[in-house]
């Protein structure tokens, strides 16, 4: 049986599927694949068993990507397996930049003595606050997250403005059709009341709203970080919150520099926390993960491309190699040359790795011992795996 090793809590959904399809959870044998949340896998030793690492959640900047590719580790993550759970903190944080909840709430519970309904009745105008219907809200981001948010607002009676560099056309098919397009980034800050980002924390994105992107925002402005700690510069914020360039920040990423600011809002990172997220993160990860160890099906792959072709053959290779000049034509020679016939060849390519599955009928046991050890051989290949149709 397989063996998956698992951090932090992971919802019964996704180990329950995983022990009804055969795999054992948390054994002292060797791991085949991890799966995790928010577990900081940059100083973990990794075994050379492990396969694949799979983030139960959209965000991996806890996983070391870039090591994991060079051993031909495939790290997978959940994206909109809690969408929706960010989605409705978002706009429960747009109503809190909107109407001082938090503080009419301390005066509340404060007051005491007499008649205390009269004395909060008489004081509630020091907790005036402003509708969000009518006001405009930029979204940065319109992906799974992104784009419910700005529909959402719309359904509030917002205006919306989005931006979204890597727009295609699943994007533009989730956004509703009065949500208006910026240009650019500056025109969302620029025009927005209320400025929330919904972007994947990478070296190219770190920082970025920053101060340079904060000045450019109206002084009444409200700014939302639900997305990744990093995306926005906190330090840079809160010099804007002391100098009244903005007018509120909420994050749910921690941060000392923004602790007791009366400008800030901090919530511990619960924008995923919920049954539901939970759930669909952990079976989405499960069945990912399961896909990948059973048929070589690479879907999700943060640092591979995905391949997801129907396994219609007994045998199949996963060849996970550089993505470098005449490696199709290296492999498809090598099968050739072993007197082994190729049903099928897929390949696909991202970046600086390609990923190549062979389908195949007719596969001797010595032919398959052969080709687990001889394809690693050939230059830029990382890693070579066998898969077996059981159903057939």
């Amino acid at each position: 049986m397989t063996n998956i090793k698992t951090y932090n809590a992971i919802s019964e959904k996704g180990i329950n599927y995983l022990t009804n399809h055969g795999y054992t959870i948390d054994k002292q044998e060797e791991a085949k694949a991890i799966i995790l949340r928010s577990q900081n896998l940059h100083s973990e030793l990794i075994d050379d068993s492990v396969r694949a690492v799979v983030r139960a959640g959209a965000g991996f900047n806890n996983i070391p990507v870039d090591e994991l590719s060079k051993r031909g580790i495939v790290v997978f993550n959940t994206p909109g397996g809690n969408a929706n759970a960010v989605k409705e903190l978002t706009i429960a944080s747009l109503i809190l930049a909107a109407r001082p909840v938090i503080g009419a709430i301390d005066f509340a519970n404060e007051t005491r003595g007499g008649d205390v309904s009269l004395r909060t009745e008489v004081n509630k105008g020091g907790y005036r606050g402003t509708e969000l219907a009518g006001k405009k809200l930029g979204v940065i981001g319109l992906g799974n997250v992104g784009s419910k948010v700005a529909n959402t607002a719309l359904a509030l009676d917002m205006d919306v403005i989005g931006y979204d560099p890597g727009l295609n056309a699943n994007t533009a098919w989730r956004i509703d059709r009065h949500i208006v397009r910026a240009k650019n980034v500056e025109e969302v800050l620029r025009e927005a009341d209320y400025v929330t980002v919904h972007i994947p924390l990478t070296d190219k994105n770190k920082g970025f709203i920053d101060a340079k992107s904060i000045s450019i925002m109206k002084p009444n402005a409200a700014l939302l970080n639900l997305s990744r700690g990093g995306i926005v510069d906190d330090l840079a914020a809160k010099e804007a919150l002391d100098q009244n360039k903005i007018r509120v920040y909420i994050t749910d990423f921690a941060d000392e520099s923004l602790f007791d600011h009366p400008k800030v809002i901090i919530t511990p990172h619960i924008g995923g926390s919920t049954v539901e997220a939970e759930d669909t993160s952990a079976l989405m990860a499960a069945r990912q993960l399961d896909e990948y160890l059973t048929t070589g099906n690479i879907i999700n792959s943060v640092n591979y491309p995905d391949i997801d072709e129907p396994f219609t053959t007994k045998y199949r290779v996963g060849i996970i190699h550089e993505n470098v000049p005449n490696m199709i034509s290296q492999i498809s020679k090598f099968f050739g040359d072993n007197g082994i016939n190729i049903e099928q060849l897929s390949n696909r390519a991202v970046g600086s790795y390609a990923y190549t599955l062979v389908a195949i009928d007719d596969f001797t046991e010595e032919q398959q011992e052969y080709v687990k050890t001889a394809l690693d051989e050939i230059p830029h290949v990382i890693l070579t795996r066998r898969y077996v149709n059981e159903m057939i």
